[in-house]
């Protein structure tokens, strides 16, 4: 019998729905790593509606570290994917929790129709300048970069901004797997290898990904050019010397806001110059580390160069809410989520906000709740202003689109 008019648009309609990119996540708290890899891997897959995953990430809390190998073939038995990631990390999240201590494993498992994915390992070895690095993929216009980095052996920000110069607008997310907190601490995990230094990561082309990242800052003062500075020390903002600026900003400030400034300063740099005027995510956030006593110079965590503009931010809850909603927002823009990988500073969690979960919790409620796992970091990877940046404090996604 042939189908009507109206069944062929229903076929095409399916169709269409089975194309779409489809994410699952699944965590546990089982003291056993390949178990715990196992019932999260097989609640991941059950997200996928029976799709097969075509990449997936997993996330082992510090205690699991002994036990990696173990876990990642337990996986690989329960879920098949073509291509595995992961790290070990100080703690994990998924689904809407934030497990900072105990043992606990996610895992994030991603169906991407017509999308081609690849995993990488780099390497490091030293060189008669420095260090080199190798098994990094060369890139064609991919659709996300995914790096997670050893702490110890492998050069974050040189990395960066070498690959800022070869590849501007590059859109990678990230973040330091920081394990235990000491060398020997670390296991990174790609297909079927697990390495204990230098990153890995993957790259997926030809799938709709946006990158988020929040740096959950408050500012306070005003935007002032820096007109005196060298290395990474500023001697003179707007022609007038930079602490005497910074304590008369503090002044200024109410009672509450000068407690929040009290725990640590950060000094915003505005990437894109050429904007008429500056809000949230126009600025990268560097820790002021402190002040040269004979010049009144205020050193801060980067390298900075006169002309630049800087705005003075303390680091704030209510800010970091605020941030990250918008972010999501922003990032969105109104388009449907299959779900997303988070990557969050574990100077977060409950070392920030009065209630636990709360990243997890807010970039569930943007994209679904059982389609969102990643780790907390020691430096999080993510774009600012078209350049890719390791940062202190954020929180950074790269959000699939359905």
């Amino acid at each position: 019998m042939l189908a009507g008019s109206g069944d062929t648009v229903n076929c095409q309609a399916m169709v269409t729905r089975a194309a779409t990119t489809r994410v699952g996540a699944g965590v546990s708290t089982s003291p056993s790593a390949a178990d715990a890899a196992i019932e999260a891997a097989r609640e991941a897959g059950h997200d996928l509606g029976g799709r097969e995953a075509d990449l997936v990430f997993v996330f082992l809390s510090a205690v699991h570290v002994d036990d990696v190998a173990e876990a990642a073939h337990a996986l690989r038995e329960e879920l098949a994917p073509p291509r595995l990631v992961g790290c070990v990390a100080e703690g994990v999240l998924a689904r809407g929790r934030e497990l900072e201590a105990g043992p606990a494993v996610a895992v994030w498992a991603a169906s991407l129709p017509g999308a081609s994915v690849d995993t990488f390992h780099v390497g490091v070895h030293p060189t008669d300048e420095g260090v080199a690095v190798d098994g990094f993929p060369e890139l064609d216009d991919p659709s996300l970069v995914v790096l997670l980095a050893d702490p110890f052996t492998f050069p974050v920000s040189p990395f960066l901004r070498e690959l800022n110069e070869r590849h501007p607008r590059l859109p990678i997310v990230g973040g330091i797997a920081a394990g235990a907190g000491r060398p020997g601490t670390q296991a990174l995990v790609v297909d079927d290898e697990v390495h204990e230094d230098g990153a890995v990561g993957a790259t997926v082309a030809g799938a709709r990904v946006k990158t988020v990242v929040s740096q959950g800052c408050a500012p306070f003062g005003r935007d002032a050019v820096i007109t005196s500075a060298e290395g990474n020390a500023v001697y003179e903002l707007a022609g007038q010397p930079a602490l005497g600026r910074l304590r008369d900003e503090i002044a200024s400030l109410p009672p509450d806001q000068r407690e929040l400034v009290a725990a640590g300063i950060l000094a915003g740099l505005v990437i894109d110059e050429n904007k008429a005027d500056y809000g949230r995510g126009d600025f990268l956030m560097r820790g002021l580390l402190g002040i040269e006593e004979e010049s009144g110079a205020l050193l801060i965590g980067d390298q900075v160069r006169v002309g630049q503009t800087l705005r003075f931010h303390f680091r704030d809850a209510d800010s970091a809410d605020v941030d990250l909603r918008e972010a999501l927002e922003s990032g969105l823009a109104g388009a449907r989520s299959a779900g997303a990988l988070l990557f969050t500073c574990n100077g977060r969690g409950t070392h920030m906000f009065a209630e636990p979960d709360h990243d997890a919790r807010i970039v569930g409620e943007a994209v679904g709740e059982a389609a969102v796992a990643g780790f907390f970091c020691g430096g999080e990877i993510g774009p600012v202003g078209g350049r890719a940046f390791l940062h202190g404090f954020t929180a950074t996604a790269a959000v699939f689109l359905s």
